[in-house]
């Protein structure tokens, strides 16, 4: 994990360019290149359709040029003081999360970078459609970057789920693993590891008499520890730093984030259709919903994203 191409995805409503920021952050440490990207569109291009093709077209352009400069200005004051040179691009899309992954995938960019934002009025991190687009789609890493320092010697947690052991999940923890790991080198932080296990569900209790409870909890509790020390000691990492919480992921993986106050958490996420779907819409979406820090998604080795960028 180098990113030497890093696509930061810029937003006009964001003053503190909290994206460009942090890909500098990690630009500086692996010398990688950064391009600022901005996709626009500009909705009072559909009124336009009486005017002819050139006039369309010479509005179109006019926009782009508006907004290059804008960019162009914006990214001065920030190449002088990081002393990185920042390439930028602007483009013209009525969808800016494929015009994103477009951009990945032609042009061969290895992290995006993209901040998050805040509402004033709930105090909370809202998430766009364009955000989750990104995050199911994206072939690469996505960072989504919220109001939240990188210290030196802090912490990066990796979220695994080590309840089942088929090839897939196991291919999939290693990569999270792996890549919290080369974060936390890169930050000089150490890695910790979480893992939450179900509850004993109440209907088998209520249903059937001569069902245990406890036996079954501590069950489910020994299986997902001896699974979880399995794992630590594959990627050496310490037992103390090893987690595991009976509970929901939505509800453990945030918790833990915040005690431990870790400056990242990565996580795995698959966009596909169906049951491997699952992981995305029902657990990674809701823990990403409440993590008040950076949050790395990655995908399994050789996903393939479903956008035509042809």
């Amino acid at each position: 994990m180098k990113y030497q191409k890093i696509l930061a995805v810029i937003d006009p409503e964001d003053d503190q360019q909290k994206s460009l920021l942090r890909a500098i952050e990690i630009a500086q440490i692996t010398q990688g290149k950064i391009t600022a990207f901005l996709p626009i569109y500009d909705l009072s291009y559909e009124m336009t359709t009486m005017l002819s093709t050139d006039e369309r077209e010479n509005m179109r352009f006019a926009v782009i040029e508006d907004r290059t400069a804008w960019l162009a200005d914006l990214v001065a004051p920030i190449e002088k003081e990081s002393g990185l040179k920042i390439d930028l691009n602007v483009e013209w899309h009525n969808r800016a999360w494929e015009s994103v992954i477009c951009r990945v995938i032609k042009h061969g960019y290895d992290l995006i970078v993209k901040g998050t934002q805040l509402n004033d009025t709930l105090k909370a991190v809202i998430f766009t459609p364009t955000d989750w687009h990104i995050m199911r789609k994206s072939p690469v890493p996505v960072l989504l970057v919220k109001d939240h320092d990188w210290p030196v010697a802090g912490k990066v947690l990796a979220a695994v789920s080590l309840g089942v052991e088929d090839d897939e999940h196991t291919a999939l923890n290693d990569c999270v693993t792996r890549t919290a790991k080369a974060f936390a080198e890169l930050l000089s932080s150490e890695v910790h590891l979480v893992n939450a296990y179900p509850g004993t569900p109440i209907n088998i209790a209520i249903e059937i008499p001569e069902f245990d409870p406890q036996i079954y909890s501590d069950s489910v509790k020994e299986h997902h520890q001896s699974a979880m020390l399995r794992h630590a000691q594959k990627h050496n990492i310490p037992a103390g730093s090893s987690h595991i919480e009976e509970g929901l992921p939505e509800d453990v993986i945030p918790a833990l984030a915040e005690k431990i106050d870790a400056e990242l958490v990565v996580l795995g996420t698959v966009g596909r259709q169906g049951i491997s779907g699952v992981l995305i819409g029902n657990t990674a979406e809701h823990v990403i919903d409440k993590l008040n820090c950076d949050v790395l998604a990655i995908k399994p080795d050789g996903y393939e994203s479903p956008v035509d960028c042809a």
